[in-house]
């Protein structure tokens, strides 16, 4: 699966991952390899990238919205940190 976590200014993160584990508005939820096409909003937390099953990288954001459409996964976030 590709994802790309991105802000305004700049491009966080791009690449093939596992999966990622992201803070929807209503709880956190993780999407993996072939996931049905999804938009959703995001909260304040935290986005876990799961570049492998034992390998983790993290990402505090304040708000987003995440796609997920053809086993690639877009993240639009504002706040962000790592």
């Amino acid at each position: 699966m590709t994802l790309e976590i991105l802000t305004p200014e700049t491009k966080l993160y791009s690449g093939d991952v596992y999966g990622v584990q992201l803070p929807g508005i209503e709880g956190s939820f993780e999407v993996l390899e072939k996931h049905a096409p999804l938009v959703a909003e995001l909260g304040k937390g935290k986005i876990k990238v799961l570049k492998t099953k034992t390998e983790v990288s993290s990402y505090t954001i304040e708000s987003g919205f995440a796609e997920v459409l053809d086993n690639k996964t877009t993240v639009l976030v504002e706040g962000a940190t790592e």
